[in-house]
């Protein structure tokens, strides 16, 4: 979750510097090819808080359509006593997918450089590239949902 949640957060970031630059800015609302410089960071990062370490790296990934991260970590302590004979000295694995999902429609014959309407899953939010105030972008999670998938 990590890993997808920081490449939500850098999508976000690139999304407000290209408000007003050009008339791609729309484009970065389908979640596509996010960042993700710090995924791997942000799932070791969390890994660490849950006493595991993550094995390789943040794998970038697509499950219905939505960019992800596919993350494998394994537990710093063995398994310790246990019922199971054999199992005392092993170590817990797992791994798991997190996708990135758009949340906003807007109508898509849009004009970029006029203020455009986002439907946000109910929230309406209003982007005017020509007043833009990066200060008043609502957070990353009213516009893409991070979830696992696997």
């Amino acid at each position: 979750m990590a890993a997808a949640q920081d490449a939500r957060d850098e999508l976000v970031d690139s999304l407000t510097g290209a408000i007003g630059q050009g008339n791609d800015w729309l484009d970065w609302l389908d979640g596509q090819d996010p960042p993700g410089v710090g995924a791997t960071a942000a799932a070791q990062a969390l890994a660490v808080e849950n006493g595991s370490t993550v094995q390789g790296g943040a794998e970038p990934v697509e499950r219905d359509g939505f960019p992800g991260f596919r993350v494998a970590v394994e537990t710093n302590n063995t398994v310790g006593a246990s019922i199971i004979p054999g199992t005392e000295g092993m170590h817990a694995n797992a791994d798991a997918i997190a996708v990135i999902q758009p949340r906003c429609d807007f109508d898509p014959d849009a004009d970029p450089t006029l203020p455009v309407d986002l439907n946000c899953d109910g929230q309406i939010v209003t982007i005017d590239p020509g007043n833009f105030n990066p200060a008043d972008f609502p957070d990353a999670s009213v516009l893409f949902s991070v979830y696992l998938a696997e």
